[in-house]
């Protein structure tokens, strides 16, 4: 078990686990705003319509009312922006994770679910762990490595279990089924509509995505220029998916940035570096 614990908590700096935590956090402020604000029309929606997921179920978690749908809408917006800054990283970061968490549960109690969450409901669980953290901080953490593999295990699972469930639901027979088809006549863009007359090409797009999907674990055990090569390969996969057929799995990209050398990336370092180097304007 020596190894398998080695490497579950290989040391990461706590530079790069700031970032990622900023980088989650505006996040769940954006998808509040941009990609989910329709959960909030669920406050008005009658409470008999209301078919809780099976943890909505077990826990038990309160019918959507006005008051509640709305009040966590807000204080997520709030203790979102507050742990961005990376204060109080354990009592914003679980307030933070139970406050989405919930939100999610609205989501996705009225016959939709989507799996684009899981792994960023990971992340923000791990972070609430991860402790304190400073951009630009080279000083490695475990707790830290820890947060950051777990989140990079449930983004590798979801595409590992997306191709077992095409598999599980559909047989073999989804490989060469009309899905894609599907997907094109119900929201393709005109990039889609020009490959959907490419004989063919649509049955080994399924060919490939299970393969892809299947395989993805493999993330894990190449060398790091390949990881970062395969990491590029999954980022390619969805802009392909959203030009073609507009789905977007934007919560699911962020958190797979738990893969990249977020510390390298300084933009505050590089603007103030960048300004300094402007020679100031000298009089006439």
């Amino acid at each position: 078990m020596e190894p398998v614990t080695r490497w579950l908590f290989a040391p990461v700096p706590r530079g790069r686990v700031a970032a990622f935590r900023t980088i989650v956090y505006l996040f769940v402020v954006l998808d509040l705003l941009v990609f989910t604000p329709w959960v909030r029309s669920h406050a008005s929606v009658p409470g008999e319509l209301y078919q809780p997921l099976l943890v909505g179920r077990l826990l038990p978690l309160p019918t959507p009312t006005p008051l509640l749908v709305h009040g966590i809408f807000w204080a997520l917006l709030v203790t979102g922006l507050a742990a961005a800054t990376g204060r109080a990283p354990r009592l914003l970061g679980w307030t933070v994770f139970a406050l989405y968490f919930e939100w999610m549960i609205i989501a996705m109690s009225y016959g939709k679910v989507d799996h684009d969450r899981f792994g960023f409901l990971v992340a923000l669980a791990a972070l609430a762990t991860a402790g304190r953290a400073r951009h630009g901080d080279a000083t490695l953490t475990e707790a830290g490595g820890w947060a950051l593999r777990v989140t990079q295990i449930a983004v590798v699972c979801t595409y590992f279990l997306a191709a077992f469930a095409k598999l599980r639901f559909g047989g073999i027979d989804w490989v060469t089924s009309s899905v894609l088809a599907r997907a094109i006549i119900r929201r393709g863009t005109d990039l889609a509509d020009l490959i959907a007359q490419v004989p063919y090409l649509l049955i080994l797009a399924q060919l490939g995505i299970v393969m892809f999907e299947l395989l993805s674990p493999l993330i894990f055990v190449v060398r790091e220029r390949w990881r970062y090569r395969g990491i590029a390969f999954f980022y390619g996969f969805h802009v392909v998916t959203y030009a073609t057929i507009t789905i977007s799995f934007a919560p699911h990209l962020v958190a797979m940035t738990a893969f990249l050398p977020l510390e390298r990336v300084r933009p505050i370092v590089w603007a103030r570096r960048r300004f300094a180097r402007t020679p100031a304007p000298t009089d006439p």
